[in-house]
């Protein structure tokens, strides 16, 4: 890391949050603005970065940038409850067990669906008239 910070580039690579997306992140308010060199180019500290690994982990727990934004304040705040971050890690348990059973039922149906399909040159097909029937 360069003494005088990273350009967008660099912390990308540090973080794994593409310029793009940090960008995008700086845009909605998630982040604060990096500071900018004479020239106009942004310029990364460490912790920018360690902010951007929160996020980054964020998102790969499956966490909503709404949640990540709340998570953050969280973590700022060292006068905050634990039991606040429990409770927000409890209700996305809840979400993904949601969604994990939707997606398993999903699975079940197409499982059903391609069974019941031919798979040869005939031109019926049950999973043509299951999605058109809906």
């Amino acid at each position: 890391m360069h003494t005088d910070g990273m350009n967008i580039g660099e912390a990308a690579s540090a973080s794994r949050v593409s310029a793009k997306m940090i960008r995008h992140y700086e845009s909605i308010g998630l982040i604060a603005p990096a500071r900018r060199s004479e020239a106009g180019y942004r310029v990364y500290t460490g912790r920018d970065v360690q902010v951007l690994q929160f996020i980054h982990r964020g998102r790969a727990l499956g966490f909503s940038l709404e949640q990540i934004r709340a998570l953050l304040a969280l973590w700022r705040d060292k006068a905050r409850a634990s039991a606040d971050v429990r409770r927000m890690a409890r209700a996305h348990i809840e979400e993904l067990n949601r969604k994990i059973a939707e997606m398993e039922a999903m699975r079940r149906t197409l499982e059903q669906l391609a069974a019941s399909c031919h798979g040869d040159a005939r031109s019926d097909c049950p999973i043509l008239d299951d999605l058109a029937a809906r």
